[in-house]
């Protein structure tokens, strides 16, 4: 499980991350609620303590408040995905991996350096090339947590390239919940002919990829096996459509869109949460996606 590097909490700490884990998604009650009439409301207030919370936490960093009932969850995310028109045309959706072990990583917050470095980097990148999407390093990094523990809790190379590559299950149609998606790259990214599978970690189909692919490090090549090319190319995704990283039923639409699921949108924001304010919840504090 990713874990904060201060071990001591006291039960009141370790109580407010519970709620976090609960609150994040729900927080969407407000801001779907009004969506139509104030786009503008916050999504969490600042805790009065906020001046506390760690600098890393990028500009739109989300802050948690009141804790609010986690069976709206659903309606929630549904209310957030029809507030805003999708984007033209509609990107093939990424694929989750399967579960994880538990995150054991040394660093910050329970991620990996280079893992940091490179979250960080393509919110830079992201600032220039895309300022109204207002991405923050800390959102992607939750993508990051979710789909492959920070790459296998930093298993790469000293140029951020994964040493063995991440590759999803074969979308054959096998598999309870996964799609049969059929080759769409010649096996060129997954090194599958016939069917397709997501890459990287960050999970990409290999159509979704090359239609965002972004180069990270500066190396010239796009590749989704590396954490520069991913991160960036995942920043790119979650900002399609115009989409405001600042406005909270945005936010929640562009993870929505990553992940069709009320679960997954859970564990991403709550991560991003966490690393935003350095209360990291638990891998058992969180729904499980299915």
């Amino acid at each position: 499980m990713g874990r904060h590097s201060k071990k001591s909490e006291s039960r009141l700490r370790r109580n407010s991350v519970i709620a976090l884990a609960g609150l994040v998604p729900a927080g969407l009650v407000t801001a779907a609620s009004n969506a139509g009439a104030d786009t503008d409301l916050p999504f969490f207030q600042a805790e009065p303590d906020a001046a506390a919370a760690p600098e890393a936490a990028g500009p739109g960093a989300i802050r948690p408040a009141a804790a609010l009932a986690a069976a709206d969850v659903t309606a929630n995310i549904d209310a957030a995905a029809q507030a805003m028109p999708e984007p033209t045309p509609e990107p093939t959706p990424v694929q989750p991996t399967p579960p994880l072990p538990a995150s054991i990583a040394e660093g910050a917050l329970g991620i990996p350096g280079v893992l940091v470095d490179a979250y960080q980097n393509a919110e830079r990148i992201l600032r220039v090339e895309q300022p109204g999407c207002n991405m923050y390093w800390t959102l992607i990094a939750g993508v990051g947590r979710v789909e492959s523990t920070h790459a296998y809790d930093g298993k790469v190379d000293e140029r951020g390239t994964m040493l063995e590559p991440v590759l999803g299950p074969r979308l054959d149609g096998s598999l309870a919940g996964n799609a049969t998606i059929r080759d769409t790259d010649g096996g060129a990214l997954d090194g599958d002919p016939v069917f397709d599978r997501a890459v990287g970690p960050t999970q990409f189909l290999p159509e979704t990829w090359n239609r965002y692919a972004g180069d990270g490090n500066g190396d010239g090549v796009a590749d989704p096996q590396n954490v520069y090319d991913s991160a960036l190319t995942t920043g790119k995704y979650l900002c399609d459509g115009g989409l405001n990283m600042h406005d909270p039923i945005h936010v929640a639409k562009a993870v929505h869109r990553y992940n069709n699921s009320a679960a997954y949108v859970a564990n991403v924001l709550a991560w991003s949460t966490g690393y935003s304010t350095g209360i990291v919840p638990t891998s058992a504090e969180l729904p499980r996606i299915h």
